[in-house]
């Protein structure tokens, strides 16, 4: 065996022998019975850009979250948001089922042009029934983010944001004149990057998440900042663990 490395096909993973190096056969989050854990994927195009990938990390932490709930024989369900809407797959119960749930997000793409994500937001609040568990994975790169999460904050389930950034949006490696290009609508803007604009940058970066921290203690969701670079294990055993998403 070797260390999982990023880009690697999670079907290949000894699930057992995670096992035995941590307890990994945890209950996920509430203890409730007949619980659903519904996963909504950011599926839009900004989520196709950056180094490691954020839409290939995401998928992959889509992937370990909706095992361990399979596991737990609770209920897992993956949703897309894209466009203006969230396209939702029939939940699934059972560590059986893994290989399905790997099937469905890895024909996950990205969107073509424009999402609106508190449209796809309230589209897929739209189809939860009862109580559950939402874990949204996204870059939250959209105007209205905060409507999205006061969107989801307001149905009967516990949420969980996983923001994902990759190391160049944390640390952007940019020095001079450059064209910046909208992933999704392809609008440009020019800028001259230097010490002073990248240490702008990185202070409203840090304001900006600070601000999703504080909306999702007030609407009592749990925040967690990740970058693409985090390799699952320590996603897994390390880093959820430590914000109390898992037990």
């Amino acid at each position: 065996y070797r260390e999982y490395t990023l880009g690697d096909d999670l079907r290949q993973l000894d699930w057992n022998v995670l096992a035995r190096l941590e307890k990994l056969f945890v209950k996920l989050f509430i203890e409730e019975e007949d619980v659903t854990i519904t996963v909504l994927l950011d599926g839009s195009a900004s989520m196709a850009s950056g180094r490691p990938d954020k839409l290939q990390f995401a998928k992959r932490a889509a992937a370990a979250l909706g095992y361990i709930g399979l596991a737990s024989e609770d209920k897992v369900a993956v949703s897309v948001l894209g466009g203006r809407m969230s396209r939702r797959r029939t939940a699934l119960r059972g560590s059986g089922r893994v290989f399905r749930l790997l099937a469905e997000l890895s024909a996950i793409s990205p969107a073509d042009g424009p999402t609106d994500l508190v449209a796809a937001a309230r589209h897929a609040a739209a189809q939860l029934s009862g109580r559950g568990v939402i874990i949204l994975i996204s870059d939250l790169l959209d105007p209205a983010a905060d409507r999205v999460i006061r969107e989801l904050a307001s149905t009967r389930s516990e949420l969980i944001i996983i923001h994902v950034l990759s190391p160049d949006e944390l640390d952007p490696p940019l020095e001079g004149d450059l064209r910046l290009v909208d992933a999704e609508t392809g609008q440009t803007i020019d800028v001259t990057a230097d010490l002073a604009t990248i240490d702008a940058y990185r202070d409203r970066l840090s304001a900006w998440k600070e601000a999703f921290a504080h909306l999702a203690a007030r609407r009592a969701a749990t925040y967690v900042d990740l970058s693409t670079d985090v390799p699952l294990n320590d996603l897994i055993f390390a880093e959820l663990r430590r914000r109390r998403v898992l037990g």
